[in-house]
């Protein structure tokens, strides 16, 4: 049964709304995940009921963004699940180096609030620590993109409270890469010089930030529909150099989407090089 106060007809005006604009497929039993999301936000805004809600969309940009950071799963850690962040430091940034690349950019697509993002670049001081000279000094960029502004001012500031400070985070880590400032920790700057950020929607064009040698989208494209799957995967095998890597969450997979890759095994799991 439909949540109350949000009818079939609303819940399918504003999945299409919410697919359009962002390509993330909402399931027919999404009612209270709608509701539950959205309910607070109307109270701020004095919105009585969902159909007005559809209205004041059409209308209001400042709105879509709110509702965007509001329907957009932004939970995230540091280090999250681990293998993607040892496999860079055991396993890529060595083979760039073997090359001697005198650049290695990588992507953090749907990077969030910038946990990934800032996770990969102590990965690289850790890597530059043990071998350094390997790669150039200031050879690593990383960008982190997201279609959220909310999360990105977060990311750009480097500051974090809280649980955000400390998920995933050791404290070995945390007094290495961090300085605490108040009742928070800020990033320090060496760490934040390597990366950037800037919005991105992943159904726009990818040509504008420029090329790259390693994409991490993880836990990203289960929200797409298959042919938008097809149609990112597609883009970002063109976004990467030649030998490029693209690394995916732990659950999902390119096969039926794409024939651009090759599995590349690595202890217990995957990645995938640009064939």
């Amino acid at each position: 049964m439909p949540a109350k106060g949000l009818t079939s007809e609303d819940y399918n005006a504003f999945r299409t709304f919410l697919e359009n604009v962002s390509g993330i497929v909402l399931g027919d039993n999404k009612h209270y995940l709608v509701t539950s999301r959205l309910t607070r936000l109307m109270k701020e805004q004095n919105i009585e009921s969902f159909s007005v809600l559809m209205q004041h969309i059409k209308r209001d940009g400042k709105l879509r963004h709110r509702i965007m950071d509001a329907m957009t799963t932004n939970e995230t850690s540091w280090f999250r699940d681990s293998y993607p962040f040892d496999i860079l430091k055991e396993q890529l940034l060595p083979e760039f180096a073997k090359k001697q690349a005198r650049q290695v950019r990588i992507w953090s697509a749907a990077s969030s609030s910038g946990q990934e993002a800032y996770s990969l670049s102590m990965i690289v001081s850790e890597y530059f620590q043990k071998r350094p000279g390997s790669l150039p000094a200031n050879a690593v960029q990383i960008l982190g993109t997201d279609i959220s502004p909310t999360v990105l001012e977060q990311a750009r500031s480097g500051f974090y409270e809280g649980v955000a400070a400390s998920r995933g985070l050791s404290e070995e880590r945390k007094r290495r890469f961090f300085n605490q400032t108040g009742a928070g920790w800020q990033v320090k700057d060496d760490i934040r010089a390597r990366v950037s950020f800037r919005e991105l929607n992943l159904m726009q064009g990818y040509a504008a930030l420029g090329k790259f040698d390693i994409i991490y989208c993880r836990n990203v494209l289960i929200y797409f529909s298959a042919d938008l799957k097809r149609d990112i995967l597609t883009r970002m095998a063109r976004t990467l150099n030649p030998g490029g890597f693209l690394v995916l969450g732990g659950s999902e997979s390119i096969s039926s989407y794409s024939e651009e890759f090759e599995l590349v095994r690595w202890r217990n799991g995957v990645i995938y090089k640009l064939a």
